[in-house]
């Protein structure tokens, strides 16, 4: 069974920056061949944020992040990372991480994801 952790999470004045990592246990790290950011704010739906497929030749980005959050992923290490810059107050929210098995690209629908993690709270605020 595939386990996914995320860290890094905290508190962080707007402007800041902040770098979520996604440890991966359990299986083949190439079968889950997508992994993916999403986030959740307290009475708001989940959504994404950002995608790339196992090579890191794809990714995908929600145009609220594009410019500010880079996403990235090491094979080797069986870790994936969110790079977020210049943040702001709306960012504030949990995180997720997850895995997709299916070969058929980045997705940003969470029901596409297979696997998930527990989240990281991460919260901007001055």
């Amino acid at each position: 069974q595939v386990q996914l952790v995320e860290s890094g999470g905290g508190l962080v004045q707007p402007g800041g920056s902040l770098r979520l990592s996604c440890a991966a246990s359990g299986g083949s790290f190439s079968s889950y061949p997508t992994m993916g950011w999403f986030r959740q704010a307290p009475g708001k739906e989940r959504e994404f944020v950002a995608a790339l497929t196992w090579a890191g030749a794809h990714t995908y980005y929600a145009d609220s992040v594009k410019g500010r959050f880079t996403i990235s992923r090491d094979n080797a290490e069986k870790r994936m990372y969110l790079q977020m810059n210049s943040l702001k107050p709306e960012d504030t929210a949990v995180y997720y991480c997850a895995a997709r098995r299916s070969f058929s690209g980045t997705s940003s629908v969470a029901g596409a994801y297979d696997y998930w993690g527990q989240g990281t709270q991460v919260t901007v605020s001055s």
